[in-house]
Formats: C-alpha cells, sequence, structure tokens
C-alpha cells in the first residue's frame, strides 16, 4: 500500500479552524489527511471529508491510537469510536501514536491489537510514531517489519533524525516526516531561503522538496489557501545533489516535539 508522499496535517487545530483547512485542503488537491484521536478534531475531519464531494476511494485518511487506548480490551473500541467521528467504515492507515509512557504496557501487546483491528477490516494499515529503535525492533518482533506501513517522527532540516531514519531504511519501513516546517522556522533560515530565492520558490516548498526526494512522506498544515496551494506545488520542485547536501548540514539537532511521556530518543 502506497501512502500519498504529500498530505494535510491537522495538529493544532480545532473547531471551524480544522473544517476549513481540510475542505480548502481537498478542494486545492490534497488527498490524504492525517488526525489522531489526542488532537480532538476526528469529528470536524470527518464533517469536512463528508461535505467534501471526494470519493471515499480517492482519499487516504490516517488516525493515531492515544496512549491511554493502547491496552488489548481498549484498542479495537477506541478505533470504532474514530471511525464514527470520520463517519467513515475503515480508515487507510492507523499509527500507534506515541509508545506506551514508561513502557508501561509491553509493544507486543499493542501492535497485536491493532493487527488484530486491521484484520477484522477497522484499518487497511497500520503503522507507529516517535518510535525509536529500541520500540521498532519491538513492533518487528511482534508483527514483522512488512506489516508496519510506516514511522510518522519528527523530521526537518534542523532535527534530521539520522539514526532512526537509517534503521528504518534497513529495515524497509517507510518514513514519514511530522513538523517538516518546523513551525515555519523553516522560512527564516538564511540557507532555504537562498536557494528557495534561486529557484522562485518558497523556503518552505525547499524544505518539503528535500524531505520528499529522500523518500519520505510530509505533512504540513496550513490554515491558508495560499499557503496549502504553495506546499503542494513543492512535488514539482527537484533539488540538485548541491542543494541536498546544503540542507542536510542544517541539522543541530533541534527537537520540538517532546513532551515529558516521551521515550529516551536515539
Amino acid at each position: 500500500m502506497q501512502i500519498p508522499q504529500l498530505g494535510l496535517g491537522t495538529f493544532r487545530l480545532k473547531d471551524q479552524q480544522v473544517i476549513d483547512s481540510v475542505t480548502m485542503g481537498l478542494e486545492v488537491g490534497y488527498r490524504h489527511i492525517d488526525t489522531a484521536q489526542i488532537y480532538g478534531n476526528e469529528a470536524e475531519v470527518g464533517r469536512a471529508i463528508a461535505a467534501s464531494g471526494v470519493a471515499r476511494d480517492d482519499l487516504f485518511v490516517t488516525t493515531k491510537i492515544w496512549t491511554e487506548h493502547l491496552g488489548r480490551d481498549a484498542l479495537r473500541a477506541s478505533l470504532e469510536t474514530s471511525l464514527e467521528k470520520l463517519k467513515l467504515d475503515r480508515v487507510d492507515l492507523t499509527l500507534i501514536h506515541w509508545p506506551s509512557p514508561g513502557d508501561a504496557l509491553p509493544v507486543a501487546e499493542y501492535m497485536e491489537a491493532l493487527a488484530q483491528a486491521q484484520a477484522a477490516g477497522l484499518t487497511r494499515a497500520i503503522g507507529v510514531s516517535n518510535f525509536t529503535i529500541g520500540h521498532l525492533k519491538q513492533a518487528i518482533d511482534a508483527i514483522g517489519a512488512p506489516a508496519i506501513a510506516t514511522n510518522q517522527i519528527e523530521l526537518h532540516p534542523f532535527l534530521q533524525n539520522r539514526k532512526v531514519a537509517g534503521f528504518m531504511r534497513e529495515q524497509g519501513i517507510h518514513l514519514t516526516a511530522y513538523m517538516p516546517l518546523a513551525y515555519g522556522k523553516v522560512m527564516e533560515d538564511a540557507v532555504l531561503r537562498r536557494i528557495a530565492a534561486v529557484r522562485d520558490a518558497t523556503p518552505a516548498q525547499v524544505a518539503l522538496a528535500w524531505l520528499m526526494q529522500q523518500g519520505y512522506a510530509v505533512i504540513p498544515s496550513s490554515t491558508r489557501r495560499a499557503n496549502l496551494e504553495s506546499n503542494l506545488a513543492a512535488a514539482r520542485l527537484t533539488l540538485t545533489a548541491g542543494e541536498m547536501a546544503e540542507i542536510a548540514a542544517l541539522d543541530r539537532g533541534e527537537r520540538l516535539a517532546n513532551p515529558a511521556f516521551a521515550p529516551q530518543w536515539d
């Protein structure tokens, strides 16, 4: 199963704001919508999808299981609730949003529960998010690398997560980059701005193109139609090897998503 390379993220978007973003996104051509239980916006995303008129088979919808629902008995019921909110019979991809905090639950327990939800037809594909190499190894032991559609991790020019990305490449696990624009910080970077000026592009387009040229999927978010259109157009930008190398040199380990319950990062 192919994950669309450029999707629309909905983190931090609520109420009418997320309805407008998803509505505009679908209007300008996005077909991959990424949400999560903890975002508190699945119902609004579902409303926007239902009102869009876009055929279900043309859409790719991702949601994520929150840490409170990782138990063997809770996971499936929580996904069924997500489907009700989204007004869908199934999603295309369901991710474990974070490893169990403090590893209170074994990885095998929730990966097996997620695989069972997949077998029951609630989701076409399954994967993980914010998994370290150690957690990935446990997930692989539980269900096998081919069953893991992606690991969605924070990745942008200032946090390149090379250890995890390298391990995933070895295992044949696809990478999805969240926060690909580093909360807009890419717009201020001198290197990205210079490359963008030469290419008649935006720094955001350059950052997204850099990620996509490495084979990663990206899920930027925006509430403005012009930015949604601009981000989508990044797929048409091809960077030179020299430009790719310049951006690779920007890594400074700047992690933006690091809650108290996060695992010990690689």
